[in-house]
């Protein structure tokens, strides 16, 4: 019974570290556009390939 005195701010204090950790994520873009990178490979780009010539 005595564990649940250090068991359970050891938890709330590890969600508190997961929530920031998932906050500071989404601000700094992390999860913005997660398939257009892989997208952008697969396209032709034909205007660029005009333009250096």
């Amino acid at each position: 019974m005595e564990i649940l005195f250090l068991l359970i701010p050891i938890s709330l204090l590890l969600i508190g570290l997961i929530v920031w950790a998932f906050l500071w994520a989404i601000k700094s873009g992390q999860f913005d556009d997660l398939e257009g990178p892989a997208h952008s490979i697969l396209m032709d780009n034909d205007d660029l390939q005009s333009k250096i010539k």
